[in-house]
C-alpha cells in the first residue's frame, strides 16, 4: 500500500518541493513531481538547476528521451507516469493514479485555502484506509 506523507506548515511550497526532490535523489529514489500547470513545472525546472547551490538534481519532463533514466520527472499533464517510486503532488486535488506509487508526498503551506484543500486530500486518503504520516515543518523553517 502507498505510504503517504503530509509535510505541513510550509512557508514556500516550491522551495520545499526542491528540497524533498534533492533528498529523494540523494537517497537514490526516482520521483515524479506532479505540478498543477506548465508555469509551476517551469519554475520547478529552473529551481532544480540551482538547488542545492552546491549540486545538481538531474531532472526532465516525461516527454524527454532520457525520462526513463532520469531520477526526477517534472510533469503537469500526468498522462502516463514514467516511474512509480515517489510521487510529489503539488496539485490541489489527489492524483487518480497515486496508488501505483510506493510513496506519495503532499506539501501544505500555512495559507488557509491550501490547508482546506489539503484537508480534503487527507480525508480522501484516510477514508480509503491509507496510513498517513504528518511532518510539521514550522520548526525547521
Amino acid at each position: 500500500m502507498t505510504q503517504i506523507d503530509f509535510y505541513t506548515n510550509v512557508a514556500d511550497k516550491l522551495v520545499t518541493a526542491c528540497r524533498i526532490a534533492a533528498k529523494a535523489y540523494g537517497l537514490g529514489h526516482r520521483m515524479l513531481v506532479l505540478c498543477p500547470d506548465s508555469e509551476i513545472a517551469s519554475r520547478i525546472d529552473r529551481m532544480l538547476w540551482t538547488s542545492p547551490a552546491t549540486g545538481f538534481i538531474p531532472h526532465c519532463s516525461p516527454r524527454d528521451p532520457l525520462a526513463a533514466e532520469t531520477p526526477v520527472i517534472i510533469d503537469y499533464a500526468a498522462e502516463a507516469p514514467v516511474c512509480d517510486e515517489v510521487l510529489l503532488n503539488l496539485r490541489s486535488e489527489w492524483p487518480s493514479f497515486f496508488g501505483r506509487f510506493e510513496r506519495l508526498i503532499e506539501i501544505v503551506t500555512t495559507e488557509d485555502d491550501d490547508r482546506a484543500l489539503a484537508r480534503e486530500r487527507f480525508k480522501f486518503y484516510r477514508d480509503r484506509g491509507y496510513e498517513i504520516r504528518t511532518h510539521d515543518l514550522s520548526a525547521s523553517s
